[in-house]
């Protein structure tokens, strides 16, 4: 029933997408929400219901690999492409669609990502085999990527004379509180329903945020005159990080080495065409010679490539050698993105008293102590020992989120906030691909083709320690960055 229901209004809304567009001057719109809050607010609803959900459903599907890897007969390599696959999807457009949006409106361009993404998650009932939940997280990626190049911006121009702070910062809230609540949720979904609820069941939430979306936004955003979108380049960077990204998850082989050579080469000629084009993705020589934003870009990657795994490795580690439940893991996993959330807000007022660079060098240190405790995870941890370790990674992490894209933001000039924005993003999604593609390299390398059984269990432990490792080094890396670069 719901899948049927998400299906009818996304073909409606696709429809309202292509065929009605409400013509109003950028006088007129603004006017219009100047004088009616309640437009205003109910917009804000929107965009944090579609983050919440978007982020909920990231960090809940991680909690229920070992039920769908059980259910659908995978093996390890498979189920590590589940969080792969979403984010490959979403960095191949991640780019251009900012651009996108500007030149064909940002409220059609929210709108069909929203509307995508409830159609495509519903048709997750369909799904009978690995292969097909893989294509299916390829085009929630897509989709992901339109909702998060579109959602900030509408409210920045909805809330541009009135709050705009506080949406914003409500706003950005929901992508932490629906990290914090995926693990619990999802848990619960899979052990008292299924694990295609979890894809499912928050459709109906969706439809509900493009609802708010067609009936109080009049009106579209767009550039009277369209901007050059740098489609070669586009490409260039979609390939050089499709090809690097397929070629690390399968090291040492001699094919997948060809394959990690072409992404850093194409790498190069994109960095050697954005330096060349008239309208670049990304502006390499105003990045280069900033140097607080500079190092803020390689902290947030160096974090968020460490910080990524924990929910996949920690829910394989908790429901397989310890033999929790889902929900029982997403509970344990709550404490470190709970512990962020609370932190992200508090550490921004902290850095404007003490500066980013003691905040974010604080942060990034204790998130690395967090992984000092958790390299010595055995067969036989305490929960407890556990637990004080996330508190740990939480406590890092909520301390440098903030301060590190509040000195990034606050070295340019306000024409340039909507560039620097791109580029914070397009660093964390990175991070968050270049972790997961060493994860599958090393869950290939370990585990090889083997469904994850109790004789398997010591291999699975080995691919934790040496990943909590690597994150460990990238933490301190970070912290070094944070104090000594910035």
């Amino acid at each position: 029933m719901h899948h049927r229901l998400a299906i009818l209004w996304s073909v409606l809304l696709f429809q309202y997408v292509f065929i009605r567009d409400i013509k109003m001057t950028p006088e007129e719109q603004q006017t219009y929400y100047d004088q009616n809050a309640r437009a205003r607010w109910l917009v804000m609803i929107s965009v944090c219901l579609a983050l919440f959900i978007v982020t909920l459903m990231v960090s809940a599907s991680n909690i229920a690999i070992p039920s769908i890897a059980r259910d659908l007969h995978a093996d390890a390599v498979s189920v590590s492409w589940i969080p792969s696959a979403l984010l490959w999807g979403s960095i191949i457009i991640l780019l251009p669609s900012g651009r996108l949006a500007d030149n064909k409106g940002r409220k059609k361009l929210y709108l069909i990502g929203c509307s995508g993404f409830a159609l495509v998650s519903s048709s997750v009932v369909l799904v009978q085999n690995i292969e097909a939940l893989l294509i299916l997280r390829v085009f929630q990626g897509l989709c992901t990527a339109l909702i998060f190049a579109t959602g900030l911006a509408i409210i920045s121009s909805v809330f541009a004379n009135s709050n705009r702070g506080t949406a914003i910062g409500i706003t950005s809230s929901m992508v932490y509180l629906g990290l914090s609540c995926g693990p619990v949720i999802g848990g619960w979904i899979t052990e008292h329903i299924h694990w295609k609820g979890v894809f499912w069941m928050p459709v109906p939430f969706m439809i509900l945020a493009l609802v708010l979306i067609v009936m109080n936004v009049k009106g579209d955003w767009k550039n009277k005159k369209a901007e050059p979108i740098d489609w070669l380049g586009s490409v260039l960077f979609a390939f050089s990080a499709s090809a690097f990204f397929i070629g690390v998850s399968e090291l040492p082989d001699p094919m997948h080495i060809l394959y990690v050579v072409i992404g850093v080469v194409l790498f190069f000629v994109f960095v050697k065409h954005q330096q060349q084009t008239k309208s670049p993705l990304i502006h390499i020589q105003a990045l280069t010679e900033n140097k607080p934003l500079i190092s803020s870009v390689y902290a947030s990657l160096l974090m968020y490539s460490a910080n990524f795994p924990i929910v996949f490795l920690l829910s394989l580690y908790l429901q397989y050698i310890h033999n929790v439940s889902p929900s029982e893991a997403g509970s344990m996993i709550l404490i470190q993105t709970l512990i962020m959330m609370i932190l992200s807000p508090l550490s921004g007022r902290l850095s404007d008293n003490y500066g980013a660079k003691m905040i974010t060098t604080v942060g990034s240190f204790i998130f690395s102590v967090g992984f000092m405790v958790l390299i010595w995870v055995d067969m036989n941890t305490s929960m407890g020992f556990i637990m004080f370790g996330l508190a740990l990674l939480g406590i890092g992490f909520g301390l440098f989120s903030t301060p590190n894209n509040s000195s990034a933001l606050g070295s340019v000039s306000e024409s340039k906030l909507g560039m620097v924005s791109s580029i914070m993003n397009l660093s964390r999604t990175m991070g968050n691909m270049f972790s997961t593609a060493f994860v599958i390299m090393l869950t290939s390398f370990i585990l090889g083709e083997a469904t994850i059984q109790p004789e398997n269990y010591p291999s699975l432990l080995l691919v934790v320690q040496i990943s909590f490792c690597v994150s460990l080094a990238l933490g301190l890396y970070a912290s070094y960055i944070s104090f000594y670069k910035r």
